[in-house]
């Protein structure tokens, strides 16, 4: 493991939109991942704007086909602002499936739209179709990849994948989520979850794979598996995110915040998540850095080389 001389700490967002929210019972998400609407747009420009002020950066990933929609300006503000945007695949699409219609949702419903290509080829072609609509509708080429969802397994044992996203232009990825222990929905997390989440964040650092592709973990614990899944109060996740970056700091490791702002709109409207990070890190400027995905993979390799 490359040992680092600071803290890395990178604000993660990915743009999409997310079952559930902004209230419970939508799943129509499920099939229209890049439909962003107005109210995600608006948190996220305003997220790029808070964090810049502070001289910040944020590291999106987009869904490609939120490329379809008429007005992609908030999307041009945002890079204008200096933060980057990565590939997120252009359907949300799920890596490890073994069908076409395991891949999304939309698939399931629309078999016929993966007909007669293989697994293999409809991930290229997704992963194709964004970095081609970059190029078309912002003129600019996007910054590296990340997985939809996120595993526990990353691209381990998947050298065709590491090859595919090396060929389609990337030489670091973000597709590793590490498993945590998760407390009963609506309970504040106890001294055992929190322990848990702390542990997990030594298999979320970054690695490479025998390919040469270098893995940028997502850093448990993301704001869906907080405020979606467990529906923790915003109290208690800043509590948990502070003691995770008095562990990064204390042990000089790198924390991939993952969070999304069609989920953030609703459980952090003031953005104090982003905020506080801010003011963290800059108490600390000796020991902590606050990086964009980008810089932590060039840190690391630099790191594996002295």
């Amino acid at each position: 493991m490359a040992v680092f001389d600071q803290a890395l700490i990178a604000i993660t967002l990915d743009l999409e939109m997310v079952r559930h929210y902004p209230k419970r019972g939508m799943l129509e998400w499920d099939y229209e991942k890049g439909n962003v609407d107005a109210a995600t747009k608006r948190y996220a420009v305003r997220a790029a704007e808070v964090v810049a002020s502070q001289g910040g950066v944020i590291h999106y990933f987009l869904v490609g086909r939120a490329l379809e929609q008429a007005d992609v300006r908030w999307l041009q503000h945002i890079h204008s602002l200096g933060h980057p945007i990565g590939n997120h695949t252009y359907d949300h699409v799920y890596l490890l499936a073994q069908s076409g219609p395991e891949l999304q949702y939309r698939f399931r419903r629309c078999p016929w739209l993966v007909e007669g290509r293989t697994v293999l080829e409809l991930i290229e072609e997704n992963v194709r179709w964004t970095s081609r609509a970059f190029q078309h509708r912002l003129g600019f080429p996007p910054a590296g990849f990340r997985a939809p969802g996120g595993y526990s397994s990353g691209l381990r044992g998947r050298g065709d994948l590491q090859r595919l996203l090396q060929y389609s232009g990337f030489d670091w990825v973000s597709t590793v989520y590490p498993r945590h222990m998760t407390s009963r929905p609506g309970t504040r997390p106890d001294k055992q979850i929190v322990a848990d989440i702390l542990r997990a964040q030594q298999p979320a650092q970054p690695f490479h794979y025998p390919s040469g592709l270098v893995e940028l973990p997502m850093c448990p614990v993301s704001d869906v598996a907080a405020f979606r899944g467990q529906r923790w109060r915003l109290s208690w996740m800043l509590e948990v995110l502070e003691k995770i970056v008095e562990q990064a700091l204390e042990k000089k490791m790198a924390f991939v915040f993952l969070g999304h702002p069609a989920v953030l709109l609703v459980e952090d409207p003031d953005l104090e998540i982003l905020t506080r990070l801010c003011r963290w890190i800059e108490r600390e400027p000796e020991r902590a850095r606050l990086v964009t995905l980008d810089e932590l993979a060039r840190r690391y390799r630099c790191a594996l080389a002295s």
